[in-house]
């Protein structure tokens, strides 16, 4: 008399061809769901199940024909990274080939750099509007402007010309210490970033940015002298300043994304960098004539600037995460190249100039090394031109607002501020746009007349009117720098892209400082004669530089 056969996973299965009793089944022999019977699935269960499953189907005590054929060996169990498991969202099978296990999906929203950026350029367009206007009312017109800020002006000028030289004169040291001091320390920074953490160039640049900060709101609760601000801004250099911070934010907005979606998580960072620019110096005005007072004003406005730069730096330290890079291998478009510039990071395509695969074995010729360095030359010398004159013109403009014939209040002054953060979204819409018709070299050519026109036109500005409109004409004016560093990199190879963009950034900062220096000496020299002689040389410059790109 037979007894129940227990169920097929718990006992051993019937009686073998010898009369033997097999041994217990594997876990892989198991009954499962059509949904993970691996190999055995598919069409609904069509194809048969291995022998040893058919026979326990037989009633107990049924004979087992003899196998055609010896049994295969049982096959490994597979590795617990491939297999069948379900992701949060329900998908069955391997973590790789998961639907929703794209690069993006992955990332955490404590991965996301774009609230540190946000928080960031917050703080500093409400602090370059509040350091213009504190430095404007410390330095008043009049006899009683201090000594030291002139530059031995004549009895017969004005007391408008003789802050508007105070000023100058404190910009020119003010940009020295901004501009020198982070040469001691970004590539320092850098190094230990790549070294231990990511976040130590992004953390220790905030912590320079909050206490410069800090130095102009105590500035003016306790009506510090303005020079106290250098040393504000030595502080913040020696941190690291911008250069090392932008560094940062684009490692770790490249990593967790793959290749092919790289380009447009930078694109997003740049693009809210612009606004968020915006945004703050379209309230910077109006934040500054909040309080009134010989101790408070601007107090709001510079008080705001600080607590956007704790936030910045609290939320890197305590919240943000490092991204796991992606290490799967992904297929990038043949033409895109995602290179960051002096200002930001576009996508720049190139379609005369399609990528042609290498052939093993194949070498250049050597007649074809020399045309590449001469173009990499060139291109080396319209950045730099172009650096002139966007440097000449920047640095002058907020000089310009103040003085007649505009005469701007604190208001008009940050919408002023702000008309230059469009240029991040009409310059990332004029790439998208002319890289689908145009080579880049083409783009490059219709930055820098954007920009030349856009400068003339503010030589001869007289009403506010004509200056937004000089300001609309300059629209493409971030797209020279950004193509040509998309342009080098095409030429040489992946594994030299940090020497020769280091190389052209320092020739770049070394050319801001420069720059700056000589066109605010120019711009007091001819103020009361021509005032718009600064525009007139940058458009020059950039008309210039046109002809080492064509």
């Amino acid at each position: 008399m037979h007894s129940p056969a227990p169920l097929p996973w718990a006992a051993a299965s019937p009686a073998g061809p010898r009369g033997r009793s097999a041994a217990l089944l594997a876990w892989k022999e198991w009954p499962r769901s059509g949904r993970s019977l691996g190999p055995w699935a598919g069409g609904g269960h069509t194809r048969p199940l291995p022998a040893r499953l058919a026979s326990l189907q037989r009633a107990p005590g049924t004979a087992q024909p003899a196998p055609s054929a010896p049994r295969r060996p049982a096959e490994p169990e597979p590795a617990a990274a491939s297999r069948h498991v379900a992701c949060p969202r329900g998908h069955m099978g391997s973590p790789a080939a998961c639907p929703c296990g794209g690069a993006l999906p992955r990332l955490q929203a404590r991965t996301w750099i774009e609230p540190v950026v946000a928080s960031t350029q917050l703080a500093v367009s409400l602090y370059d509007a509040g350091l213009l206007l504190v430095v404007k009312e410390s330095l008043g017109a009049g006899p009683a402007a201090p000594s030291n800020h002139s530059a031995g002006p004549s009895p017969r000028a004005s007391p408008e010309d003789q802050q508007q030289k105070a000023i100058s004169n404190f910009y020119i040291v003010y940009n020295l210490v901004v501009g020198l001091t982070p040469l001691l320390s970004a590539y320092g920074l850098g190094w230990l970033s790549d070294r231990y953490h990511r976040k130590i160039s992004i953390c220790v640049s905030l912590l320079g940015f909050l206490l410069s900060r800090l130095g102009l709101l105590l500035k003016v609760l306790l009506d510090w002298p303005v020079e106290v601000l250098y040393g504000a801004a030595a502080l913040g250099g020696l941190c690291g300043g911008f250069s090392a911070f932008w560094s940062g934010v684009m490692a770790l907005g490249s990593l967790g994304s793959s290749e092919g979606r790289r380009s447009v998580r930078l694109i997003l960072i740049d693009l809210i960098l612009g606004l968020a620019g915006f945004c703050g110096s379209m309230a910077s005005g109006h934040l500054f004539q909040q309080m009134t007072g010989h101790a408070g004003h601007g107090l709001v406005l510079t008080a705001c600037s600080v607590s956007c730069a704790a936030f910045a730096l609290f939320y890197s330290y305590f919240v943000l995460k490092v991204p796991v890079a992606v290490a799967r291998p992904s297929k990038t478009l043949p033409s895109v190249d995602s290179v960051s510039g002096t200002v930001g990071t576009y996508r720049a395509l190139d379609p005369d100039q399609p990528h042609k695969p290498s052939v093993a074995g194949h070498l250049p010729a050597p007649g074809k090394a020399k045309p590449q360095k001469t173009i990499i030359a060139l291109l080396f010398v319209g950045a730099i031109i172009y650096d002139l004159a966007v440097v000449g013109t920047v640095d002058v403009m907020p000089l310009f607002m103040l003085r007649k014939p505009l005469s701007w209040n604190q208001v008009q002054v940050g919408y002023g501020m702000a008309a230059g953060y469009t240029i991040f979204i009409t310059s990332f819409l004029g790439v998208l746009v002319f890289s689908r018709c145009f080579r880049d070299t083409t783009m490059i050519m219709i930055g820098m007349v954007s920009f030349g026109s856009g400068a003339l036109l503010l030589a001869f500005v007289k009403e506010t009117y004509m200056f937004y409109i000089a300001r609309a004409v300059m629209l493409f004016a971030l797209i020279p720098i950004t193509t040509i560093r998309s342009a080098i990199s095409k030429l040489i190879k992946g594994s030299s892209y940090g020497k020769v963009f280091v190389i052209l950034q320092l020739s770049l900062a070394l050319t801001w400082v420069v720059t700056s220096t000589v066109f605010n000496e120019i711009y007091q020299l001819t103020m009361e004669k021509f005032v718009g002689t600064c525009f007139v040389l940058s458009s020059f410059l950039s008309f210039m530089a046109i002809i080492p790109i064509g």
